[in-house]
């Protein structure tokens, strides 16, 4: 297992400075110079090379890439153009919130289409169930799905707060009663998609000997499908889940947005538009190695399902 972890960690690092680099020389260059950018259409040329000079812009892009890596890594991310804030101060702030609701969301999507695909009792109902929420997943999107479900609980039925975040110092109840339609929102294109994958894989696994001859002992339905079936329909669902862990992150700024709520995913739509350049490129950061920890996670988690992997690893 040791062994495992080493080899995905080396392997991530070349990964994270390949896409850190693509992500500072994309944000630093293809969106305007800094200083430009900061000063405004009417700064004049002398003005503006001024001010690169100074911060260090008018340096070769491999050089300033440097620095920053550097400064990223021991923690360091500046300060932002637009607050003045310490911009690891910023992120440390936001993205605890960020991870709940990503964290929420996935567990339920994922307990959620192994539990119910697999139960036998009151199959019809539970397929009519899963295949509506199934429909509403795909075919609606994070933002319209959320501002419905703002018009029905909110302002219809007044029964769930309509935007904000409470901390948990606020309150337990108040702090999961606002995280009810966010993590719904959020939740529901992957419990829709993780049903489909779960479901053919379920159906398949159903055929095998060992399922009829469990049933042929006389084994309760129940057993059969929660002991036998689910152990080893459950593989293909942990490797999607693993991939599908990039779009949560872009399905974490749209559901924030729409909420107002003050995680990650906000912050990031606020600094694109005050193109606040050292907040855009720590979130960036963060979201890539972030992604990386936890396909990372997904792997071992298979591979303490299946031990073949772990013994190949």
């Amino acid at each position: 297992m040791l062994a495992l972890i080493f080899s995905r960690i080396l392997m991530m690092v070349p990964n994270v400075i390949i896409l850190t680099f693509l992500l500072f020389a994309a944000t630093t260059s293809f969106l305007g110079t800094p200083a430009a950018i900061m000063l405004g259409e009417d700064a004049s040329p002398q003005a503006v090379a001024e001010l690169n000079a100074k911060l260090g812009f008018d340096a070769p892009l491999l050089t300033r890439y440097w620095h920053w890596i550097s400064d990223a890594l021991s923690g360091d991310f500046g300060r932002s153009y637009s607050t003045q804030q310490p911009v690891a101060e910023m992120i440390g702030a936001a993205l605890p919130l960020t991870l709940e609701l990503a964290l929420w969301a996935i567990l339920i999507a994922f307990a959620g289409a192994a539990l119910l695909n697999s139960v036998t009792v009151l199959r019809g109902l539970t397929d009519r169930l899963v295949a509506g929420v199934s429909v509403i997943g795909i075919t609606v999107p994070n933002f319209f799905l959320g501002l419905l479900l703002i018009y029905v609980f909110s302002v219809q039925l007044r029964m769930l707060p309509t935007t904000g975040w409470v901390p948990w110092s606020g309150g337990a109840g108040r702090h999961l009663l606002h995280l009810v339609l966010p993590v719904f929102t959020l939740m529901t294109f992957y419990f829709s998609s993780f049903s489909l994958v779960y479901k053919a894989e379920y159906r398949s696994v159903e055929r095998n000997l060992y399922v009829r001859a469990a049933r042929a002992k006389g084994i309760s339905e129940a057993r059969v499908s929660y002991r036998h079936i689910l152990p080893n329909s459950i593989l293909p669902l942990i490797t999607y889940a693993g991939l599908s862990l990039g779009q949560l992150v872009g399905g974490a700024v749209v559901t924030e947005t729409v909420f107002s709520m003050p995680g990650m995913g906000r912050l990031l739509v606020t600094a694109i538009s005050a193109r606040d350049f050292p907040v855009m490129l720590a979130v960036g950061m963060v979201i890539i190695v972030g992604v990386m920890l936890l396909n990372l996670l997904a792997d071992l988690t298979y591979s303490l399902v299946n031990p073949m992997v772990r013994t190949a690893g």
